[in-house]
Order: C-alpha cells, then sequence, then structure tokens
C-alpha cells in the first residue's frame, strides 16, 4: 500500500502536470496563431511603410488650414503665391501692422535691424519704387544696373582688392569705413516684403548702397551719423522711411545732439541732396578706382565736417568747464 505522504506528492505532481500540460496548449495555440497570421500582418506593415517611404501614404494634418495658405481648405485666410524667391506677400492690413509696429520698435531701439528693416519695406510704397526705376531706366547706368543686377557683398567686391588700392580711391575709403566702424556688407539683409520682382531689386539696391554714403561722407553709423545720412538719401532718392527717421529720430537725442544736426548736418544734407545726381545710378562696383574727390566733386557733394571729431571737441569742453 502507498502511504499517505506518496499519496500527497503523487497529488501535486499530477497537478503540475497538468498545470504544464495547459501552458504547453497555450503555447502551442499562440504559436500556431503567429504562424498563420504573422506573415499576413507583417505584409501589410511592410506594405505601408513602402508607401510612406515613397510618399503615397497622406493623412489629414489637422493643422494644413493654418500652417499653409494655399491650402484649399483655408476659407478665410489664403497667403497669396510669391512672386519670387524668398518672397513673403502680405495683405494691406499685414503691411499696417508692420508699419506701426516696426516704427515704434524704431523708434524706441533703433540699434535693432529688424525695426529697420521692417519698417524699410513696409513704408516702401509702390509709387516711390516705380518713381526710382523709372529713373534709373532713365539713365545709361541705372539701366545697365537693371539689367545685370549686381550685389554688394563681401564675395562679389574682393575686400582685401579694395584694401591694396591707394588711399584716396573710392575702394580704399570704403574699406576703410568698413573697418573703423566695425560693419560687413553681408550684414544687408534680403528683401522679402516688395511685391513686384523688380521694384524689390530696386529697393535692395539702395539698401546695400546705403554704406557707401557713409564711405563717401565719411559719417559714421553713430545715431547722429546715421540720421545725416537719411536726411541726405531722402532728399535725393525719396525712401519714405529715410524722411521717417529724419523726422522722429532726433526726438529722443540730447540738446548738443540736436543742435550738431539741426546746425551743422540737417544744412550739409538738404544742399548736398538735392544738388547730387541721382546716387541710385551710381554703378559702384566699377568705379571703386576712382579718385573719391573727384567723385564728390562730379556728383555735387561736399563732404561734411567730422563728427567724430566735433564730438570729442564737445566733451573736452565739457571737461575744462568741470575743471573750473
Amino acid at each position: 500500500m502507498l502511504s499517505l505522504g506518496r499519496l500527497r506528492a503523487g497529488g501535486k505532481g499530477v497537478q503540475a502536470f497538468r498545470s504544464g500540460g495547459h501552458i504547453q496548449s497555450r503555447q502551442f495555440f499562440l504559436t500556431s496563431l503567429a504562424t498563420l497570421f504573422g506573415p499576413i500582418i507583417f505584409s501589410e506593415n511592410n506594405r505601408l511603410a513602402d508607401k510612406m517611404e515613397s510618399g503615397q501614404l497622406h493623412y489629414k494634418d489637422p493643422n494644413s488650414v493654418f500652417n499653409q495658405g494655399s491650402n484649399e481648405d483655408n476659407r478665410y485666410f489664403k497667403r497669396k503665391e510669391p512672386n519670387y524667391p524668398g518672397h513673403v506677400p502680405l495683405y494691406n492690413f499685414e503691411k499696417l501692422l508692420m508699419i506701426l509696429g516696426s516704427s515704434a520698435g524704431a523708434y524706441f531701439h533703433p540699434e535693432r535691424n529688424e525695426f529697420i528693416v521692417g519698417l524699410g519695406e513696409s513704408t516702401a510704397i509702390t509709387p516711390v519704387l516705380r518713381s526710382l526705376q523709372h529713373q534709373m531706366l532713365s539713365d545709361p547706368t541705372g539701366r545697365k544696373i537693371l539689367k545685370e543686377r549686381p550685389r554688394i557683398t563681401s564675395t562679389s567686391l574682393d575686400l582685401d582688392y579694395l584694401r591694396s588700392l591707394p588711399e584716396n580711391t573710392i575702394g580704399n575709403s570704403y574699406i576703410k569705413w568698413l573697418d573703423r566702424e566695425g560693419v560687413s556688407p553681408d550684414t544687408r539683409v534680403p528683401v522679402k516684403y516688395i511685391d513686384d520682382e523688380e521694384l524689390a531689386y530696386v529697393y535692395q539696391r539702395y539698401r546695400e548702397c546705403h554704406d557707401f554714403y557713409h564711405a563717401i561722407t565719411g559719417l559714421p553709423i553713430i545715431i547722429e551719423g546715421e540720421i545725416a545720412v537719411k536726411v541726405l538719401e531722402f532728399m535725393n532718392i525719396g525712401i519714405p522711411m529715410s524722411g521717417l527717421g529724419a523726422l522722429f529720430a532726433p526726438l529722443r537725442l540730447k540738446k548738443s545732439q540736436k543742435e550738431r544736426l539741426y546746425n551743422i548736418y540737417y544744412p550739409w544734407a538738404f544742399k548736398s541732396g538735392l544738388n547730387s545726381k541721382p546716387l541710385i545710378n551710381v554703378y559702384w562696383e566699377n568705379i571703386l578706382t576712382k579718385d573719391i574727390n573727384e567723385f564728390r566733386k562730379e556728383m555735387g557733394i561736399e563732404k561734411p565736417p567730422d563728427l567724430r571729431n566735433l564730438r570729442k571737441e564737445y566733451f573736452e569742453k565739457l571737461k575744462r568747464a568741470k575743471k573750473i
């Protein structure tokens, strides 16, 4: 006869056998399912992956209405198609908002270039640009500029070559001014908010020639020098932003700065701007070896008093007054 202990042990063995049998049966069942349906599932996944890779699989993006101006589902706001690479077409209300925002930004933070850029392009109205375009088309050099569309960059000008030019040449004066002021021609950003392609280039040309106006006048990029050059530009070229700068920028200046502007540099800028030949028609890249004094004489531009020397004399005078 079997003892009670062996019966109990045998019972546990039977239960373990039965449990193990269930596990084996379940594993066999799952393995069979995987064998039957696995290829179908993986085949479908591979098919979807192939379609996704080839760009054939698409889904409805709920944000596409807002992210794509050309989306047909956007009934309320559709961005116009760009007219040239980099162009950002704006509606009139957007231009108005840009004028207001950039005007406030330029007034309180004139050192921030994005406000100056936004204000310049948003106020560059079509009639003014058309007038400049006509002025260029009426001049042989202006027509050549519009035809060839040169760009003023550190690569196109070869700055090392400019440093090798004689001291009184336009090219050498230009590179010396850049080095002294610590600026580069590459800082002039591309135009993108002006709709007409050729008018956009006209404004781009004006923007990139700005440093040459500084170089031939010797005016630095400190606030007084910038305002004086803006007045010169407005009287000669007529860009609205230059006039706005001349009108409102001095309001934040000190008394001594206003006196220098109103008594010296505004009269100079009015006279030189009105008497000078159109600066927009100067092909600077082709006259870099020209004597700068001869150029001023031919154009009808007088060289203004040295602004840095005037400021230096003023501060020295203040120091002497404090010692007394």
